[in-house]
C-alpha cells in the first residue's frame, strides 16, 4: 500500500537543454521559445536564463500560474498562454513594454484577477480574453490606444465599457456568446467596428456601359442576400465552457477572434 499523502497531478520537468532545444526561428527573424503541448504544470525557471527570446508560447499546459519574474523577459512582443488553467496574472505583465500580442484566452481568469497593469501594455495590438469567466471588462483596457483585435467571446458580460468599443485603432471585436443585456445593441457596436465598408476606386460616371452595368448587377446580388430572412435555428448550448480546458483544441487556428 502507498504511504503519505496522494500526490497531485505532477507534470513534465523541463530542463535548460530541453529549452535551448525548443528555440525557433520566427518568419522576421526573431527568437521564439516554444513550450506549447508540453504537459507542464509549474512555470520552468530554467527558462530566465533565455529571457532575451522575442516571443514565448506556453500554450495548452496545464499551468496554474505565472511568476512575477515574467518581468525578467523584457524583450518580449508575443506572449501565448492559451488553454491552461491561470486562474490570474502577475501584475508585473505590465512591464513588458515590447508586447503586441498577448493571448490568455481559454483560462480561469475572472475581473479580480486580471490585474490593472495591463493598461501599461501600451503597444499591445492584439489582446485575446475570450473563453474565460469575465462577467465584466476594466475600463483602463481604453487606454491601449494601439490595440486593432480584440477578444471577449464565451465569457460572462453582460456589456463592454465604451472607453473599449471607441479605441481608435480597433478594427475588430469578437464578443459572440456572451449574455449581454440588449444583445442587438451589442452587435451593432461590434458591427460600427468596420471602420471602412466601402471603397470607392473610380466615379460610376467615369465607367463604361458594359462595367457599369455588371457593377449593378453585383450590387443587385447583395442587396438580395442581405434581404434573405435567415431560417430560426436551434440556440447554440455549451455546456463545456464551466470547465474551458476539457474542450480545447490542438489547432492554434481555432483560437483566433473569429
Amino acid at each position: 500500500m502507498a504511504k503519505g499523502k496522494p500526490k497531485g497531478q505532477k507534470g513534465k520537468k523541463i530542463t535548460l537543454k530541453i529549452a535551448k532545444n525548443s528555440i525557433r526561428i520566427s518568419f522576421d527573424g526573431g527568437r521564439r521559445l516554444d513550450l506549447s503541448k508540453m504537459g507542464i504544470t509549474t512555470f520552468p525557471n530554467c527558462i530566465l536564463k533565455l529571457a532575451d527570446v522575442d516571443e514565448l508560447d506556453l500554450s495548452r499546459n496545464m499551468l496554474k500560474k505565472i511568476p512575477s519574474s515574467i518581468q525578467k523577459f523584457q524583450k518580449l512582443r508575443w506572449l501565448d498562454l492559451h488553454s491552461n488553467q491561470l486562474e490570474e496574472l502577475p501584475k508585473e505583465i505590465g512591464t513588458l513594454q515590447n508586447l503586441f500580442y498577448l493571448n490568455i484566452c481559454n483560462n480561469k481568469l475572472t475581473i479580480k484577477n486580471l490585474p490593472e497593469e495591463l493598461n501599461l501594455l501600451k503597444n499591445l495590438r492584439i489582446l485575446n480574453l475570450g473563453l474565460n469567466c469575465l462577467d465584466s471588462i476594466p475600463t483602463s483596457l481604453g487606454a491601449l490606444k494601439e490595440l486593432r483585435e480584440i477578444g471577449l467571446f464565451d465569457n460572462a458580460l453582460t456589456a463592454i465599457p465604451n472607453s473599449v468599443k471607441k479605441l481608435p485603432k480597433l478594427k475588430k471585436l469578437n464578443a459572440k456568446r456572451n449574455p449581454f443585456l440588449d444583445s442587438t445593441k451589442q452587435e451593432e457596436h461590434a458591427d460600427s467596428i468596420k471602420r471602412i465598408e466601402r471603397l470607392y476606386l473610380v466615379e460610376e460616371k467615369d465607367l463604361c456601359f458594359s462595367c457599369r452595368k455588371m457593377c449593378q448587377d453585383e450590387r443587385d446580388k447583395l442587396n438580395k442576400l442581405k434581404n434573405v430572412t435567415p431560417s430560426p435555428s436551434k440556440k447554440p448550448s455549451f455546456p463545456l465552457l464551466l470547465t474551458p480546458n476539457s474542450s480545447a483544441k490542438d489547432n492554434q487556428e481555432e483560437w483566433r477572434l473569429g
